[in-house]
């Protein structure tokens, strides 16, 4: 496959990430105020972000490998699954997806007649924080440990799911699953980033107060990346 092919995959795959994950929290977390039956909550934006992977990895990963996130990507290179020097057109196919995503959801939601974006309150248009722009007010070491963390788990559960001997039509399942129980965790904490494009995505379009945090949310995912993906290269058998 072309790599201009592969890169608009990785660009449309992450689109999706974002319309589906952050739209899902943005429009339909809380709709119709507090208590409403409707309203999908928590446990449902975990499910939109993991059913957007789930469904992008079967739609686009037998063309670009269905990264759609610059810390997959990173942690790939460390676990010797991908090549260093598509790394850097794959990072800008996949933020360029997510601020169109973050764009369109704007757009969208400038057609409500109850439209306004607070830039101080945590969570706003979907991004992540901490401190005070965190949904549950954790700090910056929480913040870090928590992404480093979860972002090398879910490279553990990317590799081992792509693993030549794992049944390879799963893979996508159980990739989706493990970024819907990472949200279920980290929600409460960080609004869940894991990946850079994503948080960059929304950050853009919600003020200074987000975009001033959002080094933490590349910082984060990419060092869990290179841990994830190394370690699991440490793991695995030498002839494997």
């Amino acid at each position: 496959m072309t790599l201009s092919k592969r890169l608009a995959a990785e660009f449309l795959g992450t689109l999706w990430l974002v319309l589906g994950g952050c739209g899902a929290a943005v429009f339909a977390a809380n709709f119709g105020g507090e208590g409403n039956p409707l309203g999908i909550g928590l446990l449902g934006v975990a499910l939109a972000f993991g059913l957007t992977v789930l469904t992008g990895a079967f739609a686009f990963g037998h063309i670009s490998g269905g990264h759609f996130n610059p810390a997959v990507s990173l942690g790939l290179v460390a676990g010797g699954r991908f090549p260093a020097r598509d790394l850097l057109p794959y990072i800008v196919a996949q933020v360029l997806g997510a601020i169109l995503a973050g764009f369109i959801l704007l757009q969208i939601l400038k057609g409500s007649p109850a439209f306004h974006l607070d830039p101080t309150q945590a969570g706003v248009f979907a991004t992540n924080g901490f401190g005070e722009r965190s949904p549950g007010g954790y700090s910056l070491g929480s913040a870090l440990l928590a992404e480093i963390v979860l972002t090398a788990f879910f490279l553990l559960v990317i590799m081992g799911a792509t693993h030549g001997k794992a049944a390879a039509a799963f893979a996508p399942i159980a990739i989706g699953l493990a970024l819907t129980l990472i949200h279920l965790i980290a929600i409460p904490i960080t609004n869940t980033s894991v990946n850079p494009a994503r948080s960059t995505g929304v950050a853009l379009f919600a003020g200074s107060g987000a975009i001033s945090q959002l080094w933490l949310f590349w910082l984060a995912p990419l060092v869990g990346g290179v841990i994830g993906g190394g370690l699991y290269a440490w793991l695995r058998p030498a002839n494997d």
